[in-house]
């Protein structure tokens, strides 16, 4: 089956039929990188909206993630967009940070949703009932838009950090562990926003 022929709302529909009436899909973007923040967002689109180009945010270029950006936070009923800061991953791991972003952005939307969608296998305690969808963001319109709005921010704010850290380049990968990333750490070191968790590896190779 071909992403064209999925059915973005099936799974949000099956839940209206159960009496869940305000539904938000929420997703991550930053898991992996070296440096900086992991960003989550929480997305609530009025029912069964159509946008033309709603995908997985991996799946998209820029371009078109930056237009989706537009659409999705002037059409959605709310959105929230939350984050945990390279400290907090330091301190409580990638994956208890990865849920604090995440409880961030359903706390930051201005309702209070009956059913939160949460991309992926792995649940937690996030305030509200919830439900967790394996490849979610390729199979439900609300975590697509959640997982675009929270790529692009984390992306817009990476930028940000390269005009304050030039040397490192991550305008360019964002702070994901490249060739290019690994020979700057090497010749400068680790800046402020350098996860030093996820540096082990780096320090034990020289």
């Amino acid at each position: 089956m071909t992403d064209s022929k999925i059915d973005l709302w099936a799974i949000e529909t099956a839940r209206y039929s159960d009496g869940i009436r305000m539904i938000c899909g929420v997703d991550e973007a930053g898991r992996g990188p070296l440096a900086g923040p992991v960003y989550a967002a929480a997305v609530i689109l009025p029912r069964g909206l159509h946008i033309d180009g709603l995908n997985d945010s991996k799946k998209l270029t820029e371009k078109k993630r930056e237009a989706l950006f537009d659409v999705i936070t002037s059409e959605a009923l709310a959105y929230g967009i939350g984050s945990a800061s390279e400290k907090e991953i330091d301190e409580i791991n990638i994956l208890q940070a990865t849920f604090l972003a995440m409880r961030r952005a359903i706390e930051a939307l201005p309702v209070r949703p009956d059913l939160a969608l949460i991309d992926g296998n792995r649940d937690s305690d996030f305030g509200v009932k919830s439900e967790t969808v394996i490849r979610g963001d390729s199979l439900s319109a609300n975590i697509a838009a959640a997982s675009i709005l929270a790529k692009v921010t984390r992306d817009r704010v990476m930028m940000q950090y390269a005009g304050q850290y030039p040397q490192y380049g991550f305008e360019v990968h964002k702070g994901y562990g490249t060739k290019r990333h690994y020979e700057a750490l090497r010749q400068f070191g680790p800046c402020p926003i350098h996860r030093q968790s996820f540096l082990k590896k780096f320090y034990e190779n020289g």
